[in-house]
């Protein structure tokens, strides 16, 4: 049972290995952390405080 990994045409290290295009995980793993960037943007600017006018004239 082969898989990529004993496959020794891609060796990849240090960040590559979790991030890249080659594997079906490397993929994987690049649309969640999209995905979750994204998802922290939305949420950041959906629960951040709102500002009042009293707020504004300090």
């Amino acid at each position: 049972m082969a898989g990529p990994e004993s496959d020794g045409q891609f060796q990849f290290t240090d960040i590559e290995k979790y991030f890249n295009s080659y594997t079906l995980t490397g993929a994987m793993n690049c649309v969640l952390a999209t995905n979750g960037g994204n998802a922290l943007l939305v949420l950041y600017f959906k629960l951040r405080p709102k500002r009042t006018p009293a707020m504004k004239a300090i």
